[in-house]
């Protein structure tokens, strides 16, 4: 039997004076090239902006005037209200859209085609001037007045961006349904639950996980399209920006503090957004994705751990 040396040096032990191997990592040219041009064409536009004659200091000073804080209340109430429109219209007009009852599926789809197919600015400017053609609006025995005295700018901009934003909600909405499996709601109707339980209990929330990203998109959509509203009287951070360019003599410097109030305000939009989509991914993800502060602090925490260090 032979012996087995234990003192050779094992098959795998690297030969003294052999150099270990370097990784050399590719060099991707053009990823500079387009970083260098970027840098470029921000500094021309902000040199461009630095020689324009604008007064800076207006917009700071204006920023939190109390009527621009006035108007970005009314912004954001217009918001919610239209959005509130939109959604519950979309509901119902989903609903009918999928019904197997002709009269009501074609109603919602004339709607939708209607509503889709027209501008939203031309809408506003439609309902606000039907009073050129009714005098007066007659809804007896429940209500008669002058239309000039009824339709007001607040309504005129509920009812033109409300009733246009549920003929997009009504796709996002059956979008949404059509993505459940019908095998829940033959499931659902199996256990003796009526039509209109199966939707609130099985198939509406199940939905949601479709129905949320892009009704998230259309609300921030629509605080920007609230902006419109201008063009009939109803006072909103636009028209109050304006107002105040134009008695200051600084307009341009007030369309740059409605922007900048704009994007505030969709920057926070944004962040409920992606919480709320979190929250409806519980159910068919195994891991929820991290919040930003989670982000930031396992990047602390991968900061301050030597480096090569595997985590508990």
């Amino acid at each position: 039997m032979t012996d087995i040396d234990k003192t050779a040096e094992p098959a795998d032990t690297p030969v003294a004076g052999a150099e270990a191997i370097k990784a050399i990592p590719v060099r991707h040219y053009g990823r500079y090239v387009a970083a260098v041009i970027a840098i470029a064409i921000l500094v021309a536009i902000i040199y461009a902006f630095g020689q324009g004659k604008i007064n800076w200091n207006a917009v700071p000073d204006y920023f939190f005037d109390d009527r621009i804080m006035t108007g970005v209340s009314k912004t954001l109430l217009l918001t919610v209200l239209s959005m509130l429109i939109g959604i519950v219209g979309g509901i119902l007009l989903a609903v009918m859209r999928l019904s197997k009852n002709p009269v009501t599926s074609s109603i919602a789809w004339f709607y939708i085609w209607f509503f889709r197919g027209t501008p939203v600015l031309v809408q506003l400017f439609l309902w606000f001037n039907l009073g050129l053609v009714f005098e007066y609006i007659n809804l007896m025995p429940f209500y008669k007045d002058y239309w000039s005295n009824f339709m007001t700018p607040l309504l005129t901009a509920l009812l033109g961006l409300g009733l246009n934003e549920a003929a997009y909600m009504a796709e996002i909405c059956r979008a949404g349904l059509l993505a459940v499996d019908e095998g829940q709601t033959e499931a659902a109707h199996a256990l003796g639950m009526s039509h209109s339980k199966t939707l609130r209990r099985v198939v509406i929330p199940q939905a949601m996980r479709v129905i949320v990203p892009p009704t998230g998109n259309e609300v921030i959509n629509m605080l920007k399209t609230t902006s419109l509203v201008a063009a009939v009287q109803y006072p909103e951070l636009f028209r109050y920006a304006q107002d105040i360019g134009q008695n200051s003599g600084a307009p341009v410097e007030m369309y740059f503090l409605a922007a900048a109030w704009y994007l505030i305000m969709t920057s926070v939009l944004s962040v409920g957004q992606y919480y709320i989509e979190r929250y409806y991914a519980r159910g068919s993800s195994r891991q929820l994705p991290p919040t930003p502060w989670q982000k930031v602090k396992a990047n602390m925490l991968s900061l301050g751990r030597p480096k090569g260090a595997v985590g508990a």
